[in-house]
């Protein structure tokens, strides 16, 4: 294995550059007491961990910049596209794409961010052991070691899959001894997050009460480990079909096992959470409740109650941070951050179950499956009391403008460019877009995931049979009929499923590397354009939005160039090297 070093100078000047300015939870101690002092009170050693709960994000992509703040990974996918102004320069997938320079404002501070949590987490771990607050209580002190272990755990699943193989940093930095470390392989970083779950999933409470809803338990380690060893066992990591050609450890995962290994880990969590889980729902309004309140089928997420909004340092609103005001259209007085592709749109199948064959229907809104209502907004559908109306008039004298349209109300800079917006996630019982509903979640883990998990690895190995069974779980929650197909048709059909019931949530990004479906990271980037004509018509038009191309360099962020330069060590990530 080659190892590639990093300076533990340069990871403390990002440790405590970004520990001084990311704002956290405020439930540090209110008095100036010392770290001694801290670790003598086993209550105020817990207002330590609760801060490093930041490092599992939420709405927010980029807490401290101000689109990131109200954006996340979907306008960086297949699934959508950054909506203001067409800027290339939140997502940087546009002309020439990533540069250790600039990888769009998005993604900036994603390597400072993450050492930063992993320099806090590795700091607690250090400091509790043979405390006086761990003498004062073992056993709460022996929960909050394995919060942070899984804390940790999971910030080595997001960075790996970011940037490729990276330093095991597992002790805090400090000003003395040796100040290097390696950068390990992708295939050891996989096996330092297993471990590490493995250590500790047995410690942590399978289930939490109510007031604890958004901490660590024994069924949210375990999905972290599916979904770690999921995307190790992809093709985007087999060493016969790598992208890269050099360093090629930071990439790979030759592991035999694989799908195994991915099968056993679902399983795992499955054999927990109930193997016909899923709340059932009767239409697309029951379907979109599902994520806006606490419930059995969420296995992991983020808590948004008063004072836990997602906001950075810049003093914006948290109310605008949120998907009702980020993400209505103009009209609505949103900013309609994420235009949703009518390429995506595509992917949702009619209720019949038959495929729209990524051809656009005649009536493309007429017909089709619930999740399509439930997912999106688009030309004409009901949404907070009125009809959506992306359309432009011939005749303005007779058919007013549409409201969401680039000449409607609102800030109309933010008219869809692509005839829809993103429905999932709102709120519609708040009276305005910039409400704020008491117990909203961010949902990082749910049930379904983990059934369409189970069901890939299960078809990578051939047993069709059982992955069917799986899949039609969520299929038919999602009241599609059900699907019988196998061999490739059937890996098609799980693909296809996990782009409708897991969209907007963060998946798709790393779905379509992990694949390589280079089809899906560079193409043109479809909308419908939708005309009221002089009769009165409601006409529409596909057209070509914005052609976003694909580098193979972008199946990994670089290394921030700043400390790429510091350290000539810290190799490159592969296509960033001039």
């Amino acid at each position: 294995m080659k190892h590639i070093h990093l300076s533990l100078v340069t990871l403390l000047v990002i440790f405590f550059t970004m520990f001084s300015c990311e704002e956290k939870l405020d439930v540090e101690p209110k008095d100036s007491v010392t770290q001694v002092t801290i670790y003598q009170d086993i209550d105020q050693a817990e207002g330590i961990v609760v801060p490093i709960y930041n490092s599992t994000e939420g709405w927010a992509l980029n807490r401290n910049e101000f689109w990131g703040q109200r954006v996340n990974l979907e306008g960086g996918s297949f699934e959508a596209k950054f909506n203001f102004q067409n800027r290339v320069n939140v997502y940087q997938l546009r002309d020439g794409g990533w540069t250790p320079g600039n990888f769009g404002l998005v993604f900036a501070t994603k390597w400072q961010n993450y050492w930063a949590y992993v320099q806090d987490a590795n700091s607690f771990l250090a400091n509790i052991e043979g405390s006086i607050a761990m003498d004062q209580d073992p056993d709460k002190a022996e929960l909050l070691i394995a919060e942070v272990r899984f804390l940790r755990a999971n910030l080595y699943r997001k960075l790996i899959n970011y940037f490729g193989g990276v330093p095991i940093l597992t002790e805090p930095s400090s000003l003395t001894g040796n100040f290097e470390f390696t950068r390990d392989s992708y295939e050891d970083c996989v096996k330092f997050i297993v471990q590490e779950i493995d250590a500790i999933a047995d410690v942590l409470p399978t289930t939490r009460p109510d007031s604890e809803f958004g901490r660590a338990t024994k069924v949210a380690a375990l999905a972290v480990k599916s979904r770690t060893l999921l995307y190790a066992a992809s093709d985007l990591h087999d060493p016969s079909l790598l992208p890269q050609t050099m360093n090629t450890e930071l990439y790979s995962y030759p592991v035999a096992s694989k799908w195994e290994d991915a099968e056993k880990a679902a399983l795992a969590v499955i054999d927990l959470v109930g193997h016909d889980a899923l709340i059932q729902v009767a239409n697309a309004t029951e379907y979109q409740e599902l994520f806006l309140s606490p419930n059995s089928n969420m296995i992991f997420a983020r808590p948004y109650a008063a004072g836990l909004y997602e906001v950075g340092t810049g003093g914006f609103s948290a109310r605008n941070s949120l998907p009702d005001q980020a993400q209505s259209p103009n009209g609505y007085g949103g900013w309609a951050l994420s235009s949703p592709s009518h390429n995506f749109s595509l992917e949702f199948n009619f209720d019949d179950g038959s495929s729209t064959g990524g051809v656009t229907p005649t009536s493309p809104n007429d017909n089709r499956e619930m999740r399509y209502y439930a997912n999106l907004l688009f030309q004409g559908t009901d949404f907070r009391g009125r009809p959506v109306d992306y359309a432009l008039s011939e005749d303005t004298g007779a058919f007013p403008d549409g409201l969401d349209s680039p000449n409607g109300t609102g800030n109309v800079q933010h008219s869809s460019k692509t005839g829809y917006n993103i429905r999932k996630f709102h709120d519609e019982s708040l009276d305005q877009t910039n409400g704020i509903s008491p117990d909203r979640p961010y949902v990082l883990f749910r049930v379904a995931e983990m059934y369409l998990n189970y069901a890939e690895a299960l078809a990578e190995q051939g047993k069709d049979a059982e992955a069917r069974t799986y899949l039609n779980r969520v299929s038919s929650r999602g009241l599609q009929p059900d699907i019988t197909v196998g061999g490739d048709a059937l890996k098609e059909a799980i693909k296809r499923e996990r782009r409708v019931e897991l969209c907007f949530e963060g998946h798709n990004f790393f779905d379509e590397r992990r694949w390589l479906n280079t089809d899906h990271l560079g193409f043109d980037i479809m909308g419908l354009r939708w005309t009221k004509e002089a009769n009165g018509d409601l006409t529409f038009e596909e057209v070509s939005v914005v052609e976003r191309p694909w580098f193979d360099k972008q199946y990994y962020l670089p290394i921030p160039e700043a400390d790429a330069e510091r350290v000539p060590s810290l190799v490159q990530n592969f296509g960033y090297i001039n």
